[in-house]
């Protein structure tokens, strides 16, 4: 059966309604019919739910999906694609560990690196994601955790994965993966060699800019020890954003497609407008790393940037001249996005760092959405015009 079929028709057990729908469980708590029964689930001699702390059906079908979509053994759900990064530090890492993570990070990823683990002596080397051996060179005796995003945000870096799992073999070190740009339609860092998979499905799990929500998945050995982090501390996903979620997968595949066709087009149809310094998008055949992109992903994703010529003001006034896209610091929905990551979501990054990026004052992210391609041609080319 393909994963297609599966997201759809995967779902929590059907009560005695009858009900082709999964219900919403908002419910704090479950009852026992006994107290013998409560003791055994405590003990976990039986299997059962508790309390939507640690498991709810909804949440339960929803991780049950992206554990198949991004062929993983085991899954945990969040309130937020943060939390899931922040738990797979926290669950694994202990005083006195290392962490070797890309410099192409989003903006509160690189902030929980430098600011927090920093703070119970986890120490932490950044190199260029794509230099794989600077990530050679950076493994010390003590290095615990490899963190990377690949496509990056906001840069589309991309990181030969496989390449990257090579280089911890022997070693006690897990590899972990933001999956957020490619989702798991586009790429399955599970079977490249990676240890765990982090997504914020707040962004094209939701599709739609509705829900906040997180996911880990990846091998259960390491997802036992995240899970008794999370069971305790309580960054816990609701049961309605589940069900939204859960829903939103039975028409991931079919998103990420279009997604992915409309933001080639669109890139295809700018590059070479005379208002652009470059257009960067996984897929065109001037990205510098194309030809892994094309080994490594199924479609090019639905991001793609813009380095506007004139800086930061040039960006002001092409955002005026859009139409049909909006402004936000969002991405992954069913409407075009775009976001100024230099003074919103990578605005506490140091200039040089910046600079060492590609993050320019002129760049702009572009999330496509599911519009005619028509249309966001001709909107993106008369706000290019009308700036020169």
């Amino acid at each position: 059966m393909q994963k297609q079929t599966k997201a759809i028709r995967i779902q929590a057990e059907r009560s005695h309604n009858r009900e082709h729908s999964v219900p919403l469980y908002l419910t704090s708590s479950f009852t026992f019919d006994d107290a013998e029964e409560g003791r055994a689930i405590f003990a976990e001699e039986k299997s059962g739910n508790i309390y939507s702390r640690y498991m709810n059906p909804n949440v339960d079908e929803f991780v049950e999906k992206m554990v198949m979509l991004e062929n993983a053994e085991d899954g945990l759900a969040f309130s937020t694609g943060m939390a899931a990064i922040f738990a797979s530090m926290a669950g694994l890492l202990k005083v006195g560990d290392h962490i070797v993570a890309s410099n192409a990070l989003f903006g509160s990823c690189i902030q929980i690196l430098t600011k927090i683990t920093a703070k119970w002596g986890i120490e932490c080397t950044f190199v260029p994601g794509a230099d794989l051996k600077a990530w050679e060179a950076a493994i010390q005796p003590n290095t615990k955790f490899l963190f990377c995003e690949s496509p990056s945000n906001p840069g589309l870096e991309l990181i030969d994965l496989m390449a990257l799992a090579d280089l911890k073999k022997g070693r006690d070190i897990v590899l972990a993966v933001d999956n957020c740009f490619a989702t798991p339609i586009l790429q399955t860092p599970l079977d490249l060699g990676a240890d765990l998979v982090i997504h914020s499905a707040t962004k094209y799990i939701d599709g739609q800019g509705r829900v906040l929500g997180g996911v880990i998945c990846g091998k259960k050995v390491y997802m036992d020890e995240i899970r008794f982090f999370a069971r305790h501390t309580g960054p816990s996903l609701s049961p309605f954003n589940a069900w939204i979620l859960s829903k939103s997968l039975e028409l991931l595949d079919l998103r990420m497609q279009k997604h992915s066709e409309n933001a080639q087009a669109l890139a295809e149809a700018l590059d070479g407008h005379a208002s652009l310094v470059r257009v960067k998008y996984p897929f065109l055949k001037s990205h510098p790393q194309h030809d892994l992109a094309k080994r490594q992903m199924k479609y090019g994703g639905g991001i793609l940037t813009l380095d506007i010529k004139g800086g930061f003001e040039k960006v002001v006034a092409f955002s005026k001249a859009l139409k049909i896209a909006s402004i936000s610091p969002n991405l992954g929905d069913s409407r075009t996005i775009i976001t100024h990551p230099a003074s919103t979501t990578h605005a506490k990054i140091a200039a040089e760092e910046k600079v060492a990026l590609g993050i320019t004052d002129g760049l702009v992210r572009v999330a496509v959405g599911l519009e005619s391609i028509d249309d966001l041609k001709a909107d993106f080319i008369q706000a290019l015009n009308a700036i020169q």
